[in-house]
């Protein structure tokens, strides 16, 4: 496994150590003790969700503001556009957001830690994207910003598409008026 950190350190990109021939390939999608050398992090996931959406689709950015989830994301059909929002106040890079291509093709993962806003954009015809979580969802501390806040200026790939979103996702709050971490 190859971790790198992102423009924003504490997000950091994820390569498996991928074992293939002719007849297909296998790799540890996650290995604490590895995880844990390469990283430096003492993580424990407590929930895996798995979810499926079309091109266009767009989820986020969604954060809990208490019971803060950290995410380990990775997709495993099709590709999408990950992207991660520092909404930490106190933090050198509150407000910035990085953002990488993660797919079946390249099995990249990224981490979000905890004090992140969490978004992607379907690019495939379809998309399933794993998500483990470091606390428990709680509907009562989920928030969501408008994927398109001027302030954050988020580049999404939409090559002129308007993005399918949910009625949440369509009402999110701006960044400004958004309920953030210290």
């Amino acid at each position: 496994m190859k971790v790198t950190a992102t423009a924003i350190p504490e997000v950091l990109l994820v390569e498996p150590t991928v074992f293939g021939d002719d007849r297909g390939f296998f790799y540890e999608s996650f290995n604490a003790r590895e995880w844990r050398e390469q990283t430096g992090l003492e993580t424990t996931f407590v929930q895996d969700n798995h979810s499926r959406s079309m091109k266009n689709v767009l989820r986020g950015i969604h954060y809990q503001i208490e019971q803060a989830q950290g995410k380990l994301v990775r997709v495993v059909v099709g590709e999408v556009f990950d992207v991660a929002v520092d909404l930490r106040k106190s933090s050198p890079t509150f407000g910035k957001w990085v953002g990488d291509r993660l797919s079946a093709e390249n099995k990249k993962s990224l981490w979000i830690p905890e004090g992140f806003g969490h978004g992607f954009l379907v690019l495939s015809d379809v998309a399933e994207f794993l998500y483990r979580t470091t606390d428990f969802y709680a509907p009562r501390f989920e928030r969501c910003i408008i994927w398109n806040d001027p302030e954050i200026a988020i580049d999404w790939p939409l090559d002129g598409n308007e993005p399918l979103l949910s009625d949440k996702d369509a009402k999110g709050s701006s960044f400004t008026a958004a309920e953030l971490y210290r």
